[in-house]
């Protein structure tokens, strides 16, 4: 199945990533994880600009015509896929300084299975209230940094005090990356999305 890491990388973290270390699936494998998870944000993402509305605090509820709404769920999917090839290409070039040598197959199993708690939060969008959506984002994001902590020493073979460097220095790439995006789409609904 190809969520099969899901449960538990929630239930058991260290032991999941033991088992993804073991069975090295392919990159397919690890391109079809990231290709329906990131459904999430991007399906959640416009039934909630489009049917429920966002509340930013006092005020009217902000909500985006169909055709924006289509617009801005594309541009979320392809930004979050683009990151997540974009910090496994950073975790496989950043390898070699930690003295390791995967398989950029590996950099993108680390990438994918981290990021999908943030593409979770996406679940949060049923109730569009931005303290709602921060707060959960931050639980989510938390918890992708807690993964990439435990699961980057185990897949890429290092001692742990390496392994936290390592991590760190993701973690930092990850972070501008993200900042990128929520900056492009704040771009992108003031230039291109007219709020209904």
């Amino acid at each position: 199945m190809i969520l099969n890491h899901l449960w538990g990388i929630y239930a058991h973290p260290k032991e999941e990533w033991q088992v993804i270390e073991q069975r090295h699936e392919s990159v397919s494998f690890s391109l079809s994880h990231i290709l329906i998870v990131a459904l999430i944000p991007a399906i959640m993402g416009y039934y909630s600009a489009v049917h429920l509305g966002w509340s930013i605090g006092v005020g009217d509820r902000v909500m985006l015509s169909s055709a924006d709404g289509i617009m801005m769920a594309t541009a979320i999917y392809m930004g979050l896929v683009g990151g997540v090839f974009g910090l496994a290409y950073m975790i496989h070039w950043m390898s070699k300084t930690f003295d390791s040598e995967p398989t950029y197959t590996q950099a993108l199993e680390i990438a994918s299975y981290t990021a999908t708690p943030l593409f979770m939060v996406g679940f949060a969008a049923f109730y569009p209230e931005l303290w709602f959506i921060i707060t959960v984002g931050l639980v989510g994001l938390s918890y992708s940094v807690y993964l990439l902590y435990t699961g980057v020493p185990i897949v890429m073979n290092i001692p742990e005090d390496k392994g936290f460097i390592y991590a760190s220095s993701v973690v930092t790439v990850g972070l501008i990356f993200l900042v990128v995006l929520m900056t492009g789409s704040i771009v992108l609904w003031g230039w291109a999305f007219s709020p209904v």
